[in-house]
């Protein structure tokens, strides 16, 4: 019986570690921080608001680890790829990492293509707000998406290191929103 329950603790204790990490603190329908940041686009460094941003419709915030890292440019290069579909469903795109601006200025231009603005969060104020820690290397963000509707709430969310999956499901969260002015 001892030698029993010795075998389901490392069970037990692996199932939780691999259970804890997959879920957002901003679960759906919940507020999101509002938050002001550096960003890049282009190259070129500017005020980033999402309140602002929100305002013309719903924004996709997606945090990944760190800019020139292989994962995160095919990441960047999709959503670069998708942005005219975004547009098309009425939404904007910003991506957030700890990475200072100096460094996101150039990401800017060579794998987001010049097509949506990256924020730079070095204090990762943003990404604990977002709770986008990485839990295995707390300097980095997370890769985590979120699609926050117009009224500030998220709408969807996506948390996965793998880079594949996260414009797709973005866009069929926007899909799936409820149009302004649309009657239940």
């Amino acid at each position: 019986m001892i030698f029993k329950n010795l075998i389901q603790l490392p069970a037990l204790a692996l199932g939780a570690a691999l259970a804890g990490p997959a879920v957002a603190a901003l679960d759906i329908g919940e507020p999101v921080p509002k938050f002001i940041a550096t960003a890049a686009l282009g190259g070129q460094v500017f005020r980033y608001s999402l309140a602002e941003a929100l305002a013309k419709g719903p924004v996709v915030v997606y945090f990944f680890p760190a800019a020139d890292s292989s994962d995160c440019s095919i990441e960047a290069h999709a959503f670069a790829e998708a942005i005219d579909q975004f547009s098309a469903l009425g939404a904007t795109v910003i991506g957030v990492s700890a990475d200072d601006i100096a460094t996101l200025t150039g990401f800017s231009v060579k794998s987001c293509q010049s097509r949506f603005p990256v924020a730079a969060d070095p204090a990762r104020t943003v990404i604990q707000g977002f709770d986008a820690v990485m839990q295995t290397r707390p300097e980095y963000a997370n890769r985590l998406s979120y699609v926050i509707a117009p009224n500030g709430n998220v709408a969807y969310y996506y948390q996965n290191l793998n880079p594949d999956k996260h414009v797709q499901r973005m866009l069929n969260a926007l899909r799936a929103l409820p149009k302004a002015g649309a009657s239940r």
